[in-house]
């Protein structure tokens, strides 16, 4: 029994004409960046294993991604640290000649809890800097590990950037002023997949087959639900190959319906800011206080 679609408080989310969800297909580039970011503190190690690990991600497992997508006629959306960018040279210009979206995702691949706000500032604008010299000038903005603060919004908004790094709703939503196209976890392949070996992981990769499950369900009942799947693969992860068949299988779903928009997220970003949805699903970003600053009234 099919359950009926649940539409959010501030009414069902308006996709253009014809289309009743939305599917984003995307690559967190990160390569060897969160390992050298890894390194900021410390002095480099005298191993091979990780490092070879990451870059079998240019190397090989971005243009598997690449020829995939390319088979199925679909345009995504991949997110770049500037050191990447800067490291491989021949892959800004690879994603752009295929007809891609190329967006930012930090210098160093910075996590937001481990970065000033100075940090921060220099590492966006270091990342600009890479991609002016390559000819590419990104609309989009993803921040490493998915975490935002209020400054960060700021900084975005001020470049007139879209962000894709929250999760306030399962669609589109405006957030501070910034257009955010939300992400989730549950669909990204890192969480099921990465293992970097060495005794540092606690449980081996998942096997690919409950996870496709997972992704397809979430995929329908986000259809149904007239919402938007946003998928976030990463070069050295899903370009291995039994990954790559396993996006095989969800594609040949999400491209037989024609009621999905499938597109690149600076696309969704812009529907959302020309469209009404961009004041109906507008919110402010919200940061807790100290409980110790709570009154609590007594008895």
């Amino acid at each position: 029994m099919t359950a009926p679609s649940a539409p959010a408080p501030g009414g069902a989310y308006e996709w253009p004409a014809g289309k009743r969800s939305a599917f984003c297909f995307t690559v967190d580039v990160d390569a060897e960046s969160p390992f050298l970011w890894s390194l900021k503190d410390a002095p480099p190690p005298r191993l091979l294993g990780q490092m070879e690990q990451r870059l079998f991600g240019p190397r090989v497992g971005i243009w598997r991604i690449l020829d995939l997508l390319d088979r199925y006629g679909i345009k995504g959306s991949f997110y770049v640290p500037g050191v990447v960018a800067e490291n491989h040279p021949e892959l800004l210009p690879a994603f752009v000649e295929r007809g891609h979206e190329v967006g930012l995702h930090g210098y160093f691949h910075e996590f937001a809890t481990q970065a000033s706000d100075a940090e921060f500032d220099g590492a966006l604008d270091a990342a600009l800097a890479v991609f002016a010299r390559q000819g590419v000038t990104p609309v989009g903005f993803r921040s490493p590990a998915w975490e935002m603060t209020p400054h960060m919004l700021a900084e975005v908004r001020r470049r007139g950037l879209y962000d894709s790094s929250l999760m306030g709703y399962d669609h589109p939503y405006t957030i501070d002023g910034v257009v955010e196209a939300p992400v989730q976890w549950v669909l990204d392949d890192a969480v099921y997949f990465k293992f970097v070996g060495g005794g540092a992981d606690h449980w081996p990769p998942a096997a690919p087959g409950p996870i496709l499950d997972g992704w397809i369900d979430e995929f329908e009942t986000l259809h149904r639900y007239g919402a938007m799947t946003m998928l976030t693969v990463h070069d050295w992860i899903s370009g291995r190959a039994h990954r790559i068949r396993m996006l095989e299988r969800l594609l040949d779903r999400v491209v037989a319906d024609p009621a999905v928009w499938v597109a690149t997220v600076a696309e969704v970003a812009a529907h959302h800011a020309a469209s009404p949805n961009a004041a109906r699903f507008s919110v402010p970003a919200r940061t807790p206080e100290a409980i110790a600053s709570r009154r609590h009234g007594g008895a």
